[in-house]
Order: C-alpha cells, then structure tokens, then sequence
C-alpha cells in the first residue's frame, strides 16, 4: 500500500477521558435530546430550526456567533416556537478533494493537516459551546469511525449527499441514539435517500473500529431534502409544494417509523445563492400552510448563517465570514429566526 502512518491517535474513549462532559452538561444534552425527539415522533408541535456556519474554521468566531444565537433563542416567542440546533461542521466535504477539509483536518485553516489537534480541537469546541451557551450542537458524520469522538456532544447529526449511499455510514446510523438526517444525493434520487433511512432504522451488525458490532436501529433517521445536480451540472430546487406533496404520499405508502423532512434552504436547493435561504423558508412554511400532510412531515429548516455576509478565501481572514460557502450574515439571521417563530405561532390559531 501506498501509504505512511504517522502516528496512531488516541482512542475516543482516551479523549473523552482528556476532554470529559460534567454531569450537569450530560443531564442538559439529555434535556436537550428528549425536546428534539419529541418533535420527530409527533409529541410535540415545535419546529427546528438546524443553522450556524457552513464550516466551523474558528473558535472564537464560532463561539460568538453561537452565544448570539443563545440571546435570540430564549427570546419569548422563538423559545415557544422553534428549537434552535447550531450547526458546528468540523468536516467539510470536497468534491473533488481539494480545498479545506475542516476543522477536523486543519484546526488552523491556513497551517498543515494536524490530525490530533483536530480531533481535540473539535472536541473542546462543541464541549465549550455546550458549557457556555447550554448548545448541544449539530455535526455532519462525514467519517462514520470518527463520531465516537463527539457522541456524547451531539443532539443532531447530517449525513451528506455524497454519503448517503454508503454502507458503513449508513450502519453507523443505525446505532446513533439521536436524529440522522439523511440527504438526498447529489443526483436527487429520492429512493437512495429513503433506502438509506431504512437501513438505518434497522438494526444490523457489522465491523466498527475494530469490533464486531450490533446495533438497535435509530427511529429517528428522516429526510433532508438540499436540492440535486442535473447531468448537466446545473442546479434544480427540491423544497416546493409539489415535491413536499410527492415525499409526503411517498412515505404514506412506505412504512417508516417516525415520517419526518429536513429542508436544506442552501446548497443546490439556493444555487449556493445564500440570500435566497430567507425566500426558501418562507416559501416552505406556506406550503405547510396550505396542506397538513406536508405540514406534519416538515419538522424543520437548515440555513447556513455566520456572522457576516457572504464567504471569502482562507487567508483573507475576516472574523466570522465563511471560507466555505457563503453564508447569510447575522442581522439578516437573526431577523429570519424571529420571521419564522411568528409564522410558526400564527400557524396554530
């Protein structure tokens, strides 16, 4: 094989050890997890609302957007309405693999991959964000034997469009006590997504990080819809009516456990056009509006959101813009957040 070992890194059971959760944070994530769920399986009418950075590439800038997103979710009417899950993606997926990989591989976007830095990095960023903003965040499973590191982190965990159809992402699923998300692919085919939230509804044993492995199967894998690519490389939208209406008679028929959709409002869904994110919310919570079926399996929205507009190349160094996609800024955010709560509550009247 052409390959070097470097070093082999610790085990998650040696880092968890380094980098520990304190009970009183263990029994707010549980809290955490049980509001979520509630929302996948029916119990409660709330909506999620999954947002942050395209990719965390910063600590300190994640950290404060994540505090100001705190301030707006304890706000009166957003508190009763939505459920706020930030997105903190340490691993960034790259078609063709160039190009910055995350926080995972570089903890410092413009210094050499540090695996061990990352893997403790990525740790103390989630761990921070959960001590000081009561956040157990969202994390894309972009390497399926790396989840162990933060499992005890996490209320919500994405599995991508260039993922979704492999097995061992989809196994691992299978065994993750909290919601997965699966993405449609990138060429839009609904039943790769849907086989995948089969598979990982059941349970299945297999080989993890060196084990043999059983899993109990996870109830509260669903769809999320981003959008897909033609052959022609051009991108098409996922998220209107007809297609709400065509999932939604999709799962009458099949038998899921907990029928549930995310929508996507970035990737191929906007064109990657981040200011189209604001339209593309409001235009699913009218679709919500206007038929129950969709109403009851939409369970939420996706938007990449930092604290400036737009993104920018690595060593630019702009405090709080994206080097990944762009992303909508924080004041457009904030106002979004507040636009969806009070649509969600006059919903109910």
């Amino acid at each position: 094989m052409n390959i070097t070992f470097n070093r082999q890194l610790p085990t998650p059971q040696e880092i968890k050890s380094m980098y520990p959760v304190p009970e009183e944070l263990a029994k707010k994530k549980k809290a955490n997890d049980e509001e979520i769920r509630k929302i996948f399986t029916g119990e409660s009418d709330k909506f999620i609302l999954v947002i942050g950075p395209c990719s965390a590439d910063r600590e300190d800038a994640v950290i404060d957007y994540i505090k100001r997103l705190r301030t707006v979710a304890d706000e009166p009417t957003v508190k009763d309405e939505l459920v706020i899950i930030p997105r903190i993606y340490t691993n960034k997926p790259r078609t063709t693999g160039e190009g910055y990989k995350g926080m995972l591989h570089q903890p410092d976007p413009s210094q050499a991959p540090d695996m061990l830095k990352g893997i403790i990095g990525i740790r103390r960023l989630h761990l921070t964000a959960l001590t000081e903003t009561g956040f157990s965040c969202a994390d894309e499973m972009l390497y399926p034997e790396n989840h162990s590191y933060l499992s005890d982190l996490l209320s919500y965990v994405a599995v991508g469009a260039r993922s979704v159809e492999d097995q061992q992402h989809r196994l691992t699923a299978s065994g993750i006590d909290i919601p997965v998300g699966m993405k449609n692919p990138t060429s839009g085919d609904f039943s790769v997504m849907l086989n995948a939230i089969k598979a990982a509804e059941a349970s299945h044993t297999f080989i993890y990080r060196g084990f043999e492995a059983t899993t109990k199967g996870n109830p509260l894998a669903h769809a999320i819809l981003r959008g897909y690519v033609n052959h022609h490389g051009e991108s098409h939208e996922n998220y209107h009516y007809e297609t709400l209406n065509i999932l939604a008679n999709i799962y009458d028929k099949e038998k899921f456990i907990n029928p549930a959709v995310i929508i996507d409002c970035n990737h191929s869904n906007s064109g990657k056009k981040y200011l189209e994110q604001i339209r593309i919310a409001k235009e699913v919570l009218h679709s919500m509006t206007e038929n129950e079926k969709i109403k009851n399996l939409v369970k939420g929205l996706m938007i990449e959101s930092y604290i400036e507009d737009g993104n920018q190349k690595v060593d630019e160094g702009v405090y709080g813009k994206s080097i990944t996609d762009p992303c909508l800024g924080w004041e457009k955010s904030a106002n979004l957040i507040r636009e969806i709560a009070d649509v969600r509550k006059k919903m109910k009247k």
